[in-house]
């Protein structure tokens, strides 16, 4: 069933159906509204209200405080916090829903006036309604960690329009259009920097502090904070696609997607609630025919106790705020989790796979070693294969271009590619020949024997029928490659493995260097897949696959739980995967599965707590050894100690 998008920007609180309502037609007030003294005023009237008349009963100072003057004076201290409960309970009778918390504390409260507990019957409502503004004040800084990236949404961009920058809405910029965008403002759209360089805060995309410099050509990401001086970038891509777009709508998608946890308590209350209704009205009743000196009111009040504690806030409201703070956590963490229910798998993953470039490698290749068997100079030797590799769009051969020579560069004719061997032209008049040692052995040129032993990938040169030398090229370790595997295997993971579509040599050097148990390389993505579904196959094994989101969209998709190094532009990344780095350190794998256990024990704490106190309460509210203030304790003090310890996710750190 396709899920509803929530937009987080668009939330009302009055509306708090998904985290707390039995009915949908719980209201509380807005976060704007709770930090309101006005919010408060009713709550404070009642409250002063209710000591004054317990104070007078207790101290009997007042003679005419008795009979309709006392009734009076309770019925004002009760209205201001009782009237919009009672409202909303007929509201939720109305549209069909008659077990809902409202209902259940009206029919409390006003039995409880019924039989002369005046000041009880306050006492439960006030309690109630100061609970709510607590919960609601919980909720919403569970949700600020989360609402926070909508921060990042520029509200305006300058954009080049005949011959002046005008201030104009990002989605109505064009791909290719030039944008300006001053200091301390946020970058509207994906684009090129067309300045000469520009320093960047990117801590909502990715979160880290640390200031990014770029240089002119790099992308630049909507979202990311301009902090020196006036920048020029040129669109490459429509609001509606840029990377803070892609970003919000996954995270709001996220409240959506609820936990298997979080659906069952939901399912539970609605049945629990009614069956504890009925038990009410039988404990009332029932005796009647059991005890000998049965008295209506007494049991009366015993069941009104037995309603409210069997308001199931405490589950409907912590459970959730839960599930919130863990992803608040995680975001904050630089890790998007699109749903709480991969909170959840995240918890039960005990292999992880993980892809090589770009993953554990930065995906970047540079010349490791220049060895020049020829009569040049080392220069010289280089400047023959620069030439040549300038002739092709192969990532070895970027990374060849990047190696600076001294003097004037050489030019390459005639430059043919010969298929899975390499290029073959001319420079200076000689013939060249680069690639593969197929290409040397094809071309009856001998080559050392010593090549045979290298591990990294190797380019050799042939020059007018001569071995003239070659160069190794070889990606790096991401700087915290070897601490990401240490903190895997210290979060429990059993098995730690790696495939990759490099040569297999390359592939199990990485692997050796890194402690990783098992390694395959050479693998197509439908390669990988297989070796996924095997793993999938075999008993108690839950496998999280860990890849750059492009080549690997079929694991991603086929793992139980795909995890993209999505960076800040992955379009895969982002569609495929369950869970977003948005850094690409491989560290915060660990941190991911660190979260989720620290989320899952706190929902469970949750639920233990609730059930545990309202079980108890229950019996001895049956048995009349509770009153209104242990009911009161067992409804909204056990989801205020809940909601306490729902919020410690908050605070925690994950290292």
């Amino acid at each position: 069933m396709k899920k509803k998008k929530v937009n987080l920007r668009d939330i009302d609180p009055n509306e708090h159906k998904g985290e707390h309502s039995h009915g949908d037609g719980h209201n509380h007030s807005s976060p704007d509204e709770v930090s309101n003294l006005k919010t408060y005023l009713p709550a404070i009237f009642s409250f002063v209200m209710l000591i004054i008349g317990i104070a007078i009963d207790y101290f009997d100072a007042l003679p005419f405080f008795k009979g309709w003057v006392r009734i009076v004076w309770y019925t004002v201290a009760y209205i201001p916090v009782g009237f919009p409960v009672i409202k909303e309970g007929w509201n939720s009778i109305k549209n069909g829903d008659f077990f809902t918390e409202f209902f259940l504390m009206s029919i409390a409260t006003l039995g409880a006036f019924a039989i002369g507990e005046y000041p009880e019957g306050v006492a439960v409502m006030l309690f109630y309604a100061v609970g709510e503004l607590f919960q609601q004040a919980a909720v919403n800084r569970a949700k600020g960690n989360i609402k926070a990236l909508l921060d990042v949404r520029p509200n305006e961009a300058l954009v080049y329009r005949n011959d002046d920058f005008i201030s104009v809405n990002p989605e109505t910029v064009e791909i290719g259009e030039k944008i300006q965008v001053r200091v301390g403002e946020k970058v509207p759209l994906d684009g090129i920097l067309l300045s000469d360089k520009g320093s960047f805060n990117t801590a909502a995309l990715t979160g880290e502090s640390k200031p990014d410099t770029i240089q002119k050509g790099a992308s630049v990401f909507a979202g990311s904070i301009n902090l020196d001086g006036v920048i020029e970038v040129e669109t490459t891509k429509e609001f509606k696609d840029s990377s803070i777009a892609r970003i919000l709508d996954m995270v709001q998608n996220a409240t959506a997607r609820k936990s298997k946890t979080e659906l069952f308590i939901r399912k539970f209350a609605r049945v629990y609630t009614p069956i504890v209704v009925f038990l009410a009205i039988g404990l009332t009743f029932l005796p009647y025919f059991v005890v000998d000196d049965y008295v209506f009111r007494d049991w009366l009040y015993r069941a009104l106790i037995f309603l409210v504690i069997s308001c199931p806030c405490a589950l409907v409201i912590s459970i959730p705020l839960g599930y919130f703070g863990g992803l608040g956590a995680a975001s904050r963490n630089g890790i998007l989790f699109k749903g709480a229910s991969f909170l959840d798998a995240m918890t039960k993953v005990n292999t992880v796979v993980m892809d090589k470039t770009g993953t554990v490698t930065k995906g970047v290749f540079k010349i490791k070693e220049v060895v020049n068997d020829s009569a040049f100079a080392k220069a010289d030797f280089m400047k023959y294969l620069m030439a040549m590799e300038e002739q092709s769009t192969h990532p070895i051969a970027k990374a060849i271009m990047e190696y600076k020579a001294e003097g004037a560069d050489y030019d390459a004719t005639e430059v043919t590619e010969i298929a899975g061997k390499g290029l073959k032209g001319t420079v200076n008049g000689k013939t060249v020949l680069v690639g593969n040692i197929a290409l040397m052995t094809s071309n009856s040129i001998d080559v050392p024997s010593e090549t045979d032993t290298i591990v990294e990938s190797i380019v050799m040169v042939g020059i007018d029928g001569k071995f003239a030398g070659y160069v190794t090229i070889a990606d790096e370790l991401k700087e915290d490659a070897h601490q990401a595997i240490k903190q895997i295997r210290e979060a429990g993971i059993s098995k730690i493995i790696m495939l990759s579509g490099d040569k297999d040599s390359i592939t199990q050097k990485v692997a050796k260097e890194l402690g990783i148990d098992w390694a395959k390389g050479g693998l197509l993505p439908e390669d990988k897949l297989n070796e996924v579904e095997k793993l999938k196959a075999q008993p108690d094994t839950t496998v999280a696959f860990i890849g750059d989101g492009i080549n690997d969209a079929p694991v991603l998709a086929a793992s139980d739980v795909g995890m993209a190094m999505g960076g800040l532009g992955s379009d895969v990344a982002i569609e495929t995967a369950d869970v977003i780095i948005q850094n690409d350190q491989p560290s915060k794998i660990a941190r991911s599965i660190k979260i989720g256990r620290s989320t899952r024990s706190i929902v469970w704490q949750n639920i233990v707590l609730a059930f545990g106190v309202k079980i108890i309460v229950l019996i001895l509210g049956a048995g009349g050894l509770a009153t209104m203030w242990e009911a009161v304790f067992a409804d909204v003090g056990v989801a205020l100690l809940a909601i306490l310890n729902a919020v410690r996710l908050q605070k925690m750190k994950w290292n």
